[in-house]
Formats: C-alpha cells, structure tokens, sequence
C-alpha cells in the first residue's frame, strides 16, 4: 500500500499543481462572461490523460519496447512549453486585466497552457496507470486483502495529489497576487528542470550531445534528485502560504459599517486558514516523499550472479546448479556492450522458470527471493512461480531455451536481440 501511495503521489503531483497554478492565473470572468478558450485547459488535460493511458496500455502489452521513442519528442515538447508558459504566467496579471479589449492574447495563453498540460500529464503519468497492472498477483484472487491495500494505496496517492493542488488554490484570493505569481514562476522553473534532466539524459545516452564535465555532474546530480524536485515543486508555495497568513493578522476588523467590519473579519479567517491548511498539505507531502519513500527503499541487495558456460555463442547451465527450487541469476555481456541479467527458477513438477531479470512494466530493477516467493524489486509484488516464462504483468520478460540432456541451452543471439530491457 505505501509503495503504491508514495509512487502514485509523486506521479501525479506535477500535473495538478500545473493545472491548479494555470487555472488561478488565467481565470477571467464567470458565467457567460468567459471565452471559450478558457475551456481548452480542460481539453488540454483530458487529451494528455488519454494519450497516458494508451501509452500505458502498448507498454503493458509490450507492443512498445523501447519508451524512448515516445519519450523523446514528448520531452522536446514539455521542454518549449514550459519555457512558453512561464512567460505566459510572467505576464499573466496584463493578459487578463481587461481581457475583453485583447482577447486574441488571452486565446493565445490559454493555448499555449492547454499544450503545456497535455504534455505533462501524458509524460507523468504512463507510469503511475501502469501501477494498475499490479494490484492482483498473478494466479491470486481478484478480491484479496492485499489488492484492496495496493488500490487504497493508488486511490490515496492521486487523492492526496489532488486536494493538496485544491488546498494551494484557496490561496489565490487571501495572499497577495505576486507571492502567488512567484510560487507558480518557480515551479514552471523547477518542471523545466525535471523534464530537461530526462530529455539531457536521452541526450547523452544516445551520443547526440556530450556534455563537458562540469554540466555531466549537474546532471547526474539532477538525475539523482528527482525525488527532492517534485517536493520543491510543492514548498515553493511557501511563500504564499507566509503572504496570506501575514494578510490575515494584517487587516483589521474595522470599516465605514457593520458589512465592512464583517467582511474583513471572515477574510481574516479565510486567509489564516488558507495558509494553515496549505502548510499541513506541505509538511505532510514532504513528510510521505521522504520518511514513506524511505521505508519503500529499504536497500534490497540482489544476490550476485552465478558463473556459467559460455562457448561459441551459446549458454549451458547445468540442472545440477539449479535443482535447488530457489532463484538462480545470470549475467551476460550482450554484442552492444549492454550487461543484461536473466534467471532460472525450478518450478514445482520439474519445470524450469527462465526470463530476463526484468520485465515490461518495471524495467530491470531485478527479483529477488524471500520466503520462498519471487518478487520484484520495484514495485514489492510477488509473482507466481507458474507464470514465469510467461508475458504478461510483472513476469520475469520470457526468452526462447532449449532443454537437452542435464542442461539449459541458451543462444547468446536470442539475449542479444533482448539487450534494450537494459538499456
């Protein structure tokens, strides 16, 4: 349940702040006095979302191998738009002051934020749709106690997303208009930073740019830190948070009449609230991506990889090495230079388990045994041993062997062509 809830979090925290920080700084008019671009925001996200969804689905199906190729051109995108969006919100205050006399502009803003949305939904969250895939273990139940954890886990990890975004947004009317504007500034800088770290990242691991050392360790510092970034997209709005509490121990409860003094004592109490409620959201966001991420990651040490022949391009383990009923790893040198990993497990009735040491969904993080189930590293799910060699969910990725007098014969040709699940 935690894994789900601290993984979904993260996914989609990026996309709801944007959506929350867009609609504050670009909201005109009410009713029938709003254009019809304002709508395309809304357009912006529910394409995005689909796209997700269906990129979810190719990878889960496998259909899609290598996510770089959809990743590439989708981070070229969040990049520019980013860059154009926080002009927009520099400019926001004069877009929407008087919007009636250049609404062309505002059009163009509204655009320009739809694109932006679109892009960061369908880049954030292939991911957190995928952590669907993995609420029931293969060969299980549908209803047990364990898949009703992981889907509170999902459903509370998006929620929290959500209300902390709704929580932020009370703000836009208690705290003053540039302590709002420098918050939602700072996590456009802060999205660019993220997806210009992924993008750099393709960027160097395909030899298209090289970077110089000092500009190499930025980014294997960024790389590392992604994590801190999402919940440094959530503490910028610190200062908001200090502007609205500061504006509701500022005005006083005095005016011209009873209404007057009213009206300033309830925007006292919405304003402290307002900040109070988005401190708590703060605290207990960092409070989950640090300590609840923490107790995710206790360090799981993969067994070393066993030795093994190797000759002529092909692969034999002997049943002897592996008769045992317990995950054996292998490593392997593919031509391109990947180092790839696969397993063999004896299955109960003497079958043999063997796959790649990953699998579609959660790329090479690896198994590994623990009280006698195989689990993967990534995501805590345990998978059935009679599944393994099969496709589907979490399953180790299957490979053709053949099974000769007290061995398992494997053509290094057939690892080779398996050497992007690596990669």
């Amino acid at each position: 349940m935690l894994t789900q809830y601290v993984t979904v979090l993260q996914g989609t925290l990026a996309p709801a702040l944007l959506i929350m920080a867009l609609n504050v700084m670009l909201t005109v008019g009410e009713g029938r006095d709003k254009p019809l671009s304002a709508y395309w925001r809304l357009a912006g996200f529910i394409i995005g979302f689909a796209g997700a969804i269906a990129f979810a689905a190719l990878r889960a199906s496998a259909m899609i191998n290598q996510r770089t190729f959809v990743n590439y051109p989708t981070l070229w995108c969040c990049v520019i738009f980013d860059i154009a969006v926080f002009v927009v919100v520099l400019f926001a205050r004069r877009i929407t002051t008087n919007w009636h006399d250049h609404r062309a502009l505002l059009d163009i803003a509204n655009a320009i934020g739809a694109l932006a949305i679109a892009a960061t939904t369908f880049r954030a969250l292939p991911d957190v749709i995928l952590r669907l895939t993995i609420f029931v273990e293969p060969g299980d139940p549908i209803f047990t106690s364990d898949m009703l954890l992981r889907a509170l886990g999902f459903a509370l990890g998006a929620a929290t997303a959500i209300v902390a975004a709704l929580i932020f947004r009370t703000m836009r009317s208690t705290a003053i208009r540039w302590s709002f504007t420098t918050a939602v500034l700072l996590l456009i800088v802060l999205l660019f930073v993220s997806h210009f770290t992924d993008l750099a990242q393709i960027l160097q691991s395909k030899r298209i740019v090289h970077f110089p050392t000092e500009a190499f360790l930025a980014l294997v510092w960024c790389i590392n830190h992604q994590r801190h970034m999402v919940i440094a997209m959530v503490l910028v709005f610190i200062i908001p948070v200090v502007a609205s509490i500061v504006m509701g121990f500022k005005i006083k409860p005095e005016g011209a009449n009873e209404a007057i003094v009213r009206s300033h004592i309830a925007f006292r109490r919405r304003a402290k609230a307002a900040g109070a409620w988005s401190l708590v959201a703060m605290i207990g966001i960092t409070f989950a991506l640090t300590y609840g991420v923490a107790q995710t990651k206790k360090v799981i040490t993969l067994s070393p990889p066993e030795d093994y022949s190797l000759s002529d391009g092909v692969a034999t383990i002997k049943f002897s090495q592996i008769n045992d009923g317990h995950l054996h790893r292998f490593q392997y040198k593919a031509k391109d230079g990947t180092v790839m990993r696969f397993i063999i497990i004896k299955k109960n009735g003497g079958a043999y388990g063997v796959g790649l040491d990953a699998c579609d969904n959660c790329g090479d993080a690896g198994y590994y045994e623990k009280d006698g189930k195989i689990i993967c590293k990534k995501c805590d799910v345990a998978i059935n041993l009679a599944t393994i060699g099969f496709k589907g969910g979490c399953n180790p990725v299957p490979f053709d062997y053949q099974v000769e007098s007290g061995k398992i014969v494997i053509q290094t040709s057939t690892l080779d062509a398996l050497s992007t699940h690596f990669q």
